[in-house]
């Protein structure tokens, strides 16, 4: 039998991968950066990574939760 929660646990769990690799990958890019251009993206990338990571997962429970 198959568990209708499955695919939005899965949803909400890759949410929070992606979320969590790209905000390592704008500190990697703010670490290894010798101009000012690349550490402004990367402080752009870890912004919204951590943005990702607090807003997305918030809002898609709120949109798949059921109605009271």
């Amino acid at each position: 039998m198959s568990d209708p929660a499955l695919p939005r646990w899965a949803a909400l769990s890759a949410v929070r991968v992606i979320g969590s690799f790209g905000a390592v990958l704008g500190v990697v890019l703010v670490g290894r950066a010798e101009t000012t251009a690349p550490k402004l993206l990367g402080i752009a990338i870890v912004i919204s990574a951590l943005w990702m990571l607090a807003a997305v997962p918030r809002a898609l429970a709120a949109r798949w939760r059921s109605p009271r």
